[in-house]
């Protein structure tokens, strides 16, 4: 039997945890994982500008120092590196260190290291493998190959040209060139394609005459969508990859590399190392808030510095990135972040908190409404005609992270329904009924993919844990609880079916490599699982794997253990993180969740119930 008080215990446990992770302005900024991936980009661009002619100072020299220290005393066993702490070794992250550490001359003063990384490269396949891992999308694989040209590990040849000049088009143009690398990576573009073209001129007389006429042009555009913290998308690898693409080609001193050198060096961390972004402050403050928001006895976490915070988050302009319209928020409330569509649902679930339980007078709540109003706009009108939602820029498909995504589309329409009566004129239930039908047929052996979470003991690197819950969690919110779709009875037994050895669901073998054949459950997965299955779930039959999926979120916040996180995060192209809030919030959302249904149920003589898989898993 599932214990009420117990879980109201943990509930309470957790809760508080989570409060006080806030920020003394009312909201939450969260942690990043340190990157060895970020950090060697960083080592790379720094080393490279102060090798060219950027001022010399023993500040930046430290920061090098830092960086190389890091590096050397984070690889894994194998050989390789990994993006975090707690993830295993990939090419991509290798390849990079690899760079700086050659770049620095590190490399030689450091024989065995340098050996085992390039018998771990060469293990998973060279620069075949690189290119195997990424496939047509060459966001990351060229930044990558350009890091190894610029160290003298690979000739300029193998280094693909880049299309810089397509950047001086407008950018409502970018989509249809069908551009190489995904919406949000224009910088690095421009910026490696120059390289490129600096180092490698093409064999054809037209393609270099059209690329050397339009190089000073497209440059300007790094200057136009550097946010005024210096950092692209507030992401190191990005901002890193642009700097030593200009240092490269003799310019050290530009604004451009100078700003991106102080966002670097602002962005380092005191034990030499670099996260992958800034923060993800308003990503998690909405979800903590959505978290904390299902119980209704408590609503200190609504309190008018949030609101006014989140308010203030949103998009007042045309986004230099993107050429997003106003309306909707991105994941930071920093320079360099880009509206985008989970933020934007995200907050407006928020609003939607502060809207119903929040003891505001009726401007604040007016102003509310207009700000849901924006924000429902913006999403009706970045709807792709396949009826899903990108996560930045409409009708961009060719890469995988600008394509329409199930998880992206059931958060969209969860945001948008929050707030039907402050719809923009002329936006209907159609297109709600195109995202459900974009949904169905996303629907793979009864489960959901998602666009920017994985898992890293999975053969394809994805996550249906997280994708198939999301999709749930929007068909218990807004679908009739009278009669149960085919598609949501396959998707609910297949999240049952998935539940481990230990009670838990998702994760995989540890860094440390547990016992073979089992599984360490992760505290995210877990979560999203138990959300995502009691609220399908009503009476009091079958609830024995529900029972053992509490118990083990429980036994974990008592053992002061629920914040231990698992790299589930994608940042881009595969690029591994994880946060520090995300076990916390989870877990109060799904003890928020537990504790309403053993609630409900104890007033209606019931208990949750769970739809029976075929039994527990040893393994995948």
């Amino acid at each position: 039997m599932i214990d009420l008080d117990r879980v109201r215990n943990c509930y309470l446990v957790a809760k508080r945890d989570l409060l006080d992770q806030r920020d003394p302005s009312g909201h939450w900024i969260g942690e990043l994982s340190t990157s060895a991936l970020s950090t060697a980009t960083a080592v790379s661009a720094v080393e490279l500008a102060l090798r060219n002619g950027s001022p010399s100072s023993d500040a930046d020299r430290s920061l090098v120092r830092g960086g190389v220290t890091y590096l050397l005393a984070n690889q894994n066993q194998d050989g390789g590196w990994g993006d975090t702490d707690l993830s295993y070794s990939n090419i991509a992250t290798t390849m990079l260190a690899v760079a700086a550490l050659t770049i620095t001359g590190d490399a030689e003063k450091n024989p065995d290291a340098i050996s085992a990384a390039n018998a771990y490269i060469e293990k998973k396949g060279g620069l075949s493998g690189l290119r195997a891992r990424y496939g047509k999308d060459k966001t990351f694989a060229v930044p990558i190959l350009t890091n190894y040209a610029l160290a003298g590990l690979v000739s300029w040849k193998e280094v693909s040209p880049l299309p810089f000049e397509a950047a001086i088009l407008p950018q409502s143009f970018y989509k249809f060139v069908q551009l190489p690398v995904v919406s949000y990576a224009i910088p690095a573009l421009v910026g490696i394609g120059q390289a490129k073209y600096y180092h490698d001129k093409p064999w054809n007389p037209i393609t270099r005459l059209i690329r050397g006429a339009t190089f000073n042009t497209a440059a300007k555009v790094l200057t136009k969508m550097q946010p005024e913290s210096g950092g692209y998308l507030e992401a190191i690898p990005l901002t890193s990859f642009v700097v030593m693409s200009l240092a490269a080609t003799g310019r050290a001193n530009s604004l451009v590399a100078q700003n991106g050198l102080r966002f670097i060096r602002e962005s380092v961390r005191p034990d030499g190392s670099w996260p992958i972004d800034t923060n993800l402050a308003t990503w998690v403050t909405t979800l903590s808030i959505n978290a904390l928001s299902v119980l209704e006895d408590d609503h200190s976490h609504l309190t008018q510095e949030c609101l006014d915070w989140l308010l203030d988050c949103q998009t007042k302009e045309v986004h230099p990135f993107t050429g997003a319209a106003p309306g909707a928020w991105g994941w930071t409330d920093l320079s360099g972040s880009v509206p985008d569509a989970d933020d934007t649902p995200g907050a407006l679930l928020a609003l939607r908190h502060f809207f119903d339980r929040g003891d505001f007078d009726q401007g604040t709540k007016d102003r509310i409404v207009e700000a849901a109003r924006n924000g429902c706009r913006w999403l009706f009108d970045l709807q792709n005609r396949d009826g899903g939602w990108p996560t930045f820029c409409r009708g961009w498909g060719t890469q995988p992270f600008d394509r329409s995504g199930s998880d992206i589309t059931a958060h969209a329409i969860r945001g948008l329904l929050a707030w039907r009566e402050a719809w923009p004129e002329g936006r209907t239930d159609r297109q709600i009924e195109n995202g459900y039908a974009y949904l169905s047929r996303q629907q793979q052996d009864s489960h959901w993919l998602p666009l920017w979470f994985g898992n890293q003991d999975r053969t394809e690197e994805d996550n249906p844990i997280y994708g198939t819950s999301k999709v749930l969690r929007l068909e218990c919110d807004h679908r009739s609880s009278d009669h149960v779709s085919s598609e949501v009875k396959y998707a609910l037994a297949w999240l049952a079916d998935q539940q481990n050895a230990d009670g838990g669901f998702g994760g995989g073998a540890s860094v440390s490599q547990v016992t073979e054949g089992q599984l360490e459950s992760s505290i995210e997965e877990t979560s999203l699982a138990i959300e995502a299955l009691l609220c399908h779930n009503k009476g009091n039959e079958n609830h024995a794997a529900l029972e053992k999926a509490i118990d083990w979120l429980c036994r974990r916040v008592e053992e002061n253990s629920h914040a231990d996180c698992s790299p589930i995060g994608f940042y881009f192209s595969k690029l591994w993180y994880y946060e520090k809030l995300y076990p916390r919030i989870m877990t109060v959302s799904a003890l928020a969740h537990t504790c309403r249904a053993l609630q409900a149920g104890s007033h209606a003589d019931t208990a949750p119930q769970i739809v029976s898989g075929s039994g527990l898993r040893e393994s995948r």
